[in-house]
């Protein structure tokens, strides 16, 4: 069996040569709503039933004596940012370190708090989470912690517990406990969705301590301003008049977008505030990046996806749940036929014996007197030329349960071929008083190998 090994050159030309594919698919769910440890607790936001998006919400305890944390809050929030036995990477990435969800809602409430519970090791999986494709939004709290600091009376502090995925400062208003209005500029991006009865002003934002991009220390080029506070007419001995209250960041190209509000619009449900938070949700979607191609199937050679998060090398690692690998094959002319094999990885022995033993004492345990195999993943392949294919956007394509498939596509026309793997196995999930937790097929979270290889 021989492993094919490819340069950065083969992966840049993986990232452009099939941009007119749909950057909506591929991804386990729309939104995940962080409420965790120091933050507001919502199960929804009516953004996301009004734009009919899927959400997965994770939800802390309060903090105080009739509702302390406890190491429950912690290992939960750990399970979605750090990784956990099931999953090393997180709820937010694959196993190939691409974003799991289109975007992170970040709630209000104690950014300081929030950024320390979560943990280096999890501000990191943020950041790979936006490097990778995946975009941000947050309002309060959330922007607060998109910045790398704050800009005090007494002057400027870099804050660790930030994300410092906007590589700005921000500055709090001292404003609490009432409304502020908002103007949008008129090459606002938000107006790409609604026109807010086309006065280019909303009104009545609940705004509690929140903040504004400081524009005059180390204001990032190519930050967006999408809206700014209204004319100040509370006498504020801060004013906070024309300064940036909703602002989106793109770090680069093929990354996901942020977009931060310092009030609070996100809950919501009628009129121009909704339009607002919906506006803010789509711009970020709209800005997430591009699935690009794993590598080029040359033919007869078997290409092995079984690494690990840990083995750094997401050119070769298993695919997760719901998501998508796409390859890229070059079809000569003349091609007679073109087929595609997917297969199962064989099982190492040692693996083999410890899944055995343990599907045993599952059983027993169970009193059922038998081992239970573990089903075999569903994966999907499909295959299209010119474009990148999809269930449903693809010329030949086999959706049979299990691993193994055989595609062929007879006189297949010359050019750029893709073909996708997909895994459409996933978890299974649980509403509690913390949120969403998963059960069964919790093997899927640290991806599902296979082999892919392409004949012609």
């Amino acid at each position: 069996m021989k492993r094919i090994v490819f340069t950065t050159a083969v992966l840049l030309l993986a990232a452009f040569s099939a941009m007119a594919q749909n950057n909506a698919k591929g991804y386990y769910k729309d939104v995940l709503l962080d409420g965790g440890i120091a933050l507001t607790s919502k199960s929804f936001i009516p953004s996301t039933i009004y734009l009919d998006l899927s959400t997965q919400f994770f939800l802390s305890a309060k903090g105080t004596k009739q509702d302390p944390y406890t190491k429950t809050d912690t290992l939960l929030q750990n399970a979605i940012f750090v990784g956990s036995e099931h999953d090393e990477n997180g709820y937010l990435l694959y196993p190939d370190g691409a974003p799991r969800f289109r975007v992170l809602y970040v709630n209000g409430g104690s950014s300081f708090a929030h950024g320390k519970s979560i943990g280096e090791e999890g501000r990191e999986n943020i950041r790979q989470f936006i490097l990778s494709g995946g975009s941000y939004v947050g309002t309060c709290a959330g922007s607060a912690l998109s910045s790398k600091g704050v800009l005090w009376d007494n002057g400027y502090r870099d804050e660790e517990s930030y994300f410092a995925i906007w590589p700005g400062v921000i500055r709090r208003s001292e404003l609490g406990k009432t409304y502020t209005g908002m103007n949008i500029p008129r090459r606002s991006p938000l107006l790409r969705y609604y026109k807010y009865g086309n006065d280019l002003h909303l009104d009545s934002l609940y705004h509690n301590l929140g903040n504004h991009a400081y524009k005059g220390l180390d204001f990032p080029a190519g930050t967006e301003v999408l809206a700014t506070y209204e004319t100040d007419t509370l006498h504020l001995k801060r004013a906070i008049a024309g300064e940036p209250s909703v602002w989106a960041y793109k770090p680069y190209e093929n990354s996901g977008r942020e977009v931060m509000c310092g009030s609070h619009p996100e809950s919501i449900a009628y009129g121009e505030r909704l339009h607002l938070m919906s506006a803010m949700l789509l711009y970020a979607m709209d800005g997430n990046g591009y699935q690009t191609v794993k590598g080029e199937l040359q033919s007869g050679m078997e290409r092995v996806m079984d690494r690990s998060t840990h083995d750094h090398d997401p050119a070769f690692t298993k695919i997760g749940d719901k998501q998508y690998h796409h390859f890229l094959v070059r079809v000569p002319k003349k091609t007679k036929t073109l087929r595609i094999y997917l297969k199962a990885v064989p099982a190492v022995s040692t693996e083999s014996v410890a899944t055995s033993a343990d599907s045993t004492a599952k059983a027993a345990s169970a009193g059922t007197g038998q081992p239970q195999a573990p089903k075999e993943p569903d994966l999907f392949v499909f295959a299209r030329r010119g474009k990148f294919a999809y269930k449903g956007e693809s010329d030949a394509q086999d959706l049979s349960s299990g691993i193994g498939k055989v595609v062929t596509i007879n006189n297949p026309k010359a050019g750029n071929w893709y073909i996708s793997v997909f895994c459409n196995t996933t978890v299974e999930t649980e509403e509690t008083r913390y949120g969403t937790v998963y059960t069964g097929n919790l093997e899927v979270l640290n991806g599902v190998p296979y082999i892919i290889e392409a004949e012609y």
